[in-house]
């Protein structure tokens, strides 16, 4: 596990509660484990409580849970983990997630279907022209009580046999927050379907 927690890497750090997510640096690796450098205060982490943890090797996206032994303002020293596992090569790994939703800009609103999403994007098929130079918004329902609101811009779009388009794209996210949920929510999702 050290040799792919290295100094200088930007971690991510998702406690229980998600809205207290932080990212930061790592500054040291010891066997007993490693140090963060946070981005800002760290609200909502204790000692000794379970967190997340998300950050990019050349292996693919690292995924592993693991606690704070010590919290000093931004700094913290976490336990090494026990086991670790990778997401995929992909920075963020894509799930099924069919939904009829609307696309809209402050000028039309298109009916589609999503095919897959991951933190990063999404796959979606229409009926529809939709003009890709234009940016638009959607909201994710990821349950009954929770949904993502954010910003779409295709990127490629296919056209079907059948008269239909196939469209894929990327998201740009109001908040933090907004984003650190769909990664939350693709992670669990993709390891929910590893494990059946």
């Amino acid at each position: 596990m050290r040799e792919l927690l290295e100094k200088d890497r930007r971690i991510t750090v998702v406690p229980h509660d998600f809205r207290n997510a932080n990212k930061g640096t790592i500054t040291e690796v010891s066997p007993e484990g490693f140090t963060v450098e946070l981005d800002y205060d760290s609200v909502g982490m204790l000692k000794h409580n379970y967190c997340e943890f998300y950050t990019q090797t050349q292996y693919g996206m690292l995924f592993f849970t693991s606690y704070p032994k010590e919290i000093n303002d931004k700094t913290i020293f976490v336990a090494s983990p026990a086991k670790h596992k990778f997401l995929q090569r992909r920075q963020y790994r894509r799930i099924k997630f069919i939904k009829e939703l609307d696309l809209s800009t402050q000028n039309a609103t298109h009916k589609i279907t999503t095919l897959d999403i991951s933190a990063g994007g999404m796959k979606f098929k229409t009926k529809e022209n939709v003009n890709i130079e234009d940016e638009y918004k959607i909201v994710l329902p990821l349950s009954e009580i929770q949904s993502v609101e954010c910003l779409f811009s295709p990127i490629r779009i296919e056209k079907n046999n059948e008269g239909s388009y196939t469209l894929s794209g990327r998201f740009n996210f109001h908040n933090n927050i907004d984003k650190m949920t769909l990664i939350q929510y693709c992670t669990k999702r993709s390891i929910e379907i590893d494990n059946k």
